[in-house]
């Protein structure tokens, strides 16, 4: 048996292992495969019904802080029409053992088939013995702007104390300081400098952000944004980002945005990726589609794409379509 019987693909918070062939009465354990803190197996036993099961790998970590998932899992035929069958979600469970979640098969598989287990949550027990705590929301981009700014400069944006500029988006005005601007953002730090508009005006026309999207921005520059409202505003944020040269928004939309790709986002992030030259993105992007074979799961979706998209991405995506067929 080949190492990559054993071998299960991964995006963050995507596993994939693909069975090419699987006797009767056989177990296969595969090779451990890390997402969130823990690394992680699954097994597949076949006798009269397919058991198959996820479980973390037995460690400190586990006993200590067992991973309480949430989860969907399927098995797809990797031939023909790639018929899935599809667990119920699994929603909030705590896993410590092979035993915690076992996925009895009665329909009959032959051939090659993939196990899918797509991680919607990942939860650790509280510190401080409250609810539990999700993994993927715990404030490192909150952590990261905190670090560029102190607390009084949060205080100085939210009270309006001494604003000395305002900034129109497309639906209202914030007021706001020349100096926190300039020392985040050299693009705003030559609009201070030279006599340009935004120096004798005291004015700052950002019309492509709407109000909620231009406090966000602002509050991620002063060091005071919300992990949830960095989530809504990601994609507005990364325009901002690039557009005002701001690396460290940039980078922390970058990997926000590689997190939780899924059927519904795969397409946006895709183009959104192409635009920015967010190259992890666009890769990760063509691999979820092409690799993983979601590509089958969102036809419609991509016919449309390929109407609209660049031609140049459309390109990158049937060269790695090409490369997936050769190899499997």
């Amino acid at each position: 048996m080949s190492d990559s019987a054993y071998r299960v693909e991964t995006t963050p918070r995507l596993a994939q292992w693909r069975i090419e062939n699987l006797a009767s009465c056989t177990y296969r354990k595969s090779d451990p495969f890390k997402i969130g803190k823990w690394n992680w197996h699954l097994s597949v036993e076949k006798n009269r019904v397919l058991f198959v099961k996820l479980f973390p790998e037995i460690s400190n970590l586990t006993r200590d802080n067992p991973p309480i998932a949430s989860f969907i899992i399927r098995v797809v035929s990797s031939v023909g029409d790639r018929k899935a069958l599809t667990h119920p979600e699994i929603k909030d469970k705590v896993l410590k053992s092979n035993e915690d979640f076992v996925w009895a098969i009665e329909v009959p598989l032959t051939g090659k088939f993939i196990i899918d287990v797509e991680f919607l949550d990942l939860k650790t027990a509280s510190p401080n013995g409250g609810e539990p705590c999700s993994i993927w929301a715990e404030g490192f981009t909150q952590q990261r702007s905190n670090a560029k700014a102190i607390e009084s400069l949060g205080r100085m944006l939210t009270e309006g104390i001494h604003t000395d500029i305002t900034i129109n988006a497309s639906d209202g005005s914030i007021g706001a300081h020349r100096a926190v601007l300039a020392a985040r953002s050299p693009v705003f730090r030559s609009m201070f400098s030279h006599n340009l508009q935004e120096k004798e005006l005291s004015t700052i026309n950002i019309s492509d952000m709407s109000i909620e999207a231009c406090q966000a921005f602002l509050n991620y520059l002063y060091g005071i944004i919300k992990h949830g409202e960095f989530l809504t505003h990601r994609l507005a944020l990364l325009h901002a980002a690039d557009k005002y040269d701001i690396a460290d928004l940039r980078e922390a939309c970058h990997e926000s945005l590689l997190e939780d790709i899924d059927t519904k986002n795969v397409l946006e992030r895709l183009q959104n990726a192409s635009l920015y030259q967010l190259m992890k993105l666009k890769m990760s992007c063509i691999r979820y589609l092409v690799k993983f074979g979601k590509i089958f799961e969102i036809r419609d979706d991509f016919n449309t794409f390929l109407q609209n998209a660049d031609r140049d991405l459309i390109a990158e995506v049937f060269h790695e379509v090409l490369g997936a067929w050769k190899g499997f």
